[in-house]
C-alpha cells in the first residue's frame, strides 16, 4: 500500500511521537517548518507536539492521538516527525491501525522513529519513508542532498538508483533484491518479540547508529543473529554511524563488526553515507523493493514507492 505523492500546496502535519520540541530546539524546529513552508507547502502542528504530560513526553495516548488525527484529517497529505527521541514505542497500542490502513499518507522520519516506521508497514502494509525529520534534519542547515531527495522521492515520485552522498564501500560482494526494512539499531530492538516486528524474510536490512561503539554494534547484531533474523535477509546496506565513523581512534566500524557476526552467510554488504545521525538524508521507502548492488556498489528503487 503506497500513500499518494506531495503537490505543491498540500498540508504537512507534524506530530511529536518520541521526545516533545523544547525551548532549546524550538529555533531549529521553527527553521525546519520554514524549510518545508519554503518548498510550498502548508504545515500544520499535531495538540501535543510541545507536550510534556509525563514530564518528559506527552503521554502514550496523546501521541498517538496526534497522529490518528493526522491520518483521519483528509487535508493533510503528509505526516512528518519532529525529532527522535526514545519513547516512540509507547504510543503503539493506542494508534488506530484501521484509520492508517484506511488513509494511506506519507509517514517520515528517523532515529526513534524507525519504531513506528516498521511497525506500520508491519501492521498495515503502508509504505512509510525513512528520512529527515523537522528539528534536526530540515532545522539545522539541510544540504542541497536533503532537499533534492526529498523533492525526488515524495514530490515527484522519482525511482531508480538512489544517489550517493558520498563515497560507497563493497563490505561483501554480491547482488540482492527485496523489501527494505530497519532504521536505527537500537531502536528497532525496541520491537523484538513484540506484535509490531516486521517480518524479514526475504528483506534488504538497512542499518544505522548513534554513538555506538564495536562492541555496541556486536551485542545487538548478535541478538539479531540469534533470533534469525540474518537466517531470513537477503542483503544490508550501512548508513553514515556518527560517533563512530567520525572517531579517528575507533579500532574498526560497523560494517567490519557486520561482516565478522554474519561470518558464514553470503548475503551482501554495501556501505554507504546516504542515512544517518547528523548527516545529509536521502528518502528510503520501508517496505518498498529496492535492488542492492554491493560490487558496483548501486542502491536501486524498483517499485513506485508513492503515486
Amino acid at each position: 500500500m503506497i500513500p499518494r505523492q506531495l503537490s505543491k500546496g498540500d498540508t504537512i502535519g507534524i506530530v511529536s511521537p518520541s521526545s516533545p520540541i523544547t525551548q532549546e530546539l524550538d529555533k531549529p524546529f521553527k527553521k525546519g517548518m520554514e524549510f518545508l513552508e519554503g518548498l510550498g507547502f502548508r504545515v500544520v502542528l499535531g495538540e501535543h507536539v510541545y507536550s510534556t504530560t509525563w514530564g518528559y513526553a506527552a503521554a502514550p495516548h496523546e501521541k498517538a492521538e496526534d497522529i490518528n488525527r493526522m491520518f483521519a484529517d483528509g487535508a493533510v497529505k503528509a505526516i512528518i516527525c519532529a525529532q527522535g527521541g526514545l519513547t516512540a514505542n509507547a504510543c503503539l497500542p493506542y494508534l488506530d491501525w484501521d484509520t492508517i490502513e484506511a488513509n494511506p499518507k506519507i509517514f517520515l522520519g528517523i532515529s526513534d522513529i524507525t519504531v513506528l516506521l516498521n511497525a506500520m508497514y508491519h501492521r498495515t502494509g503502508l509504505v512509510t519513508f525513512h528520512g529527515n525529520d523537522v528539528a534536526w534534519g530540515f532545522g539545522r542547515n539541510p544540504t542541497a542532498y536533503d532537499r533534492q531527495e526529498f523533492i525526488a522521492r515524495l514530490t515527484d515520485a522519482q525511482i531508480g538508483e538512489v544517489t550517493p552522498n558520498r563515497e560507497r564501500q563493497t563490505v561483501r560482494g554480491g547482488v540482492a533484491e527485496g523489501k527494505l526494512l530497519g532504521g536505527n539499531l537500537h531502536c528497532l530492538l525496541k520491537l523484538a518479540g513484540t506484535p509490531y516486528f516486521p517480518d524479514f524474510a526475504g528483506a534488504i536490512f538497512f542499518v544505522e547508529a548513534l554513538d555506538i561503539t564495536p562492541e555496541g554494534c556486536d551485542h545487538l547484531f548478535q541478538q539479531l543473529k540469534q533470533i534469525g533474523i540474518f537466517d531470513r535477509l537477503c542483503g544490508a546496506i550501512v548508513g553514515y554511524i556518527d560517533g563512530l565513523q567520525n572517531d579517528e581512534n575507533a579500532l574498526m566500524q560497523m560494517e567490519d563488526v557486520l561482516l565478522r557476526v554474519t561470518a558464514g552467510y553470503d548475503f551482501p554488504i554495501l556501505k554507504v553515507n546516504d542515512f544517518g545521525h547528523n548527516c545529509p538524508n536521502t528518502v528510503l521507502p520501508v517496505g518498498g523493493k529496492v535492488r542492492v548492488d554491493a560490487d558496483k556498489q548501486t542502491v536501486e528503487i524498483l517499485e513506485r514507492c508513492v503515486q
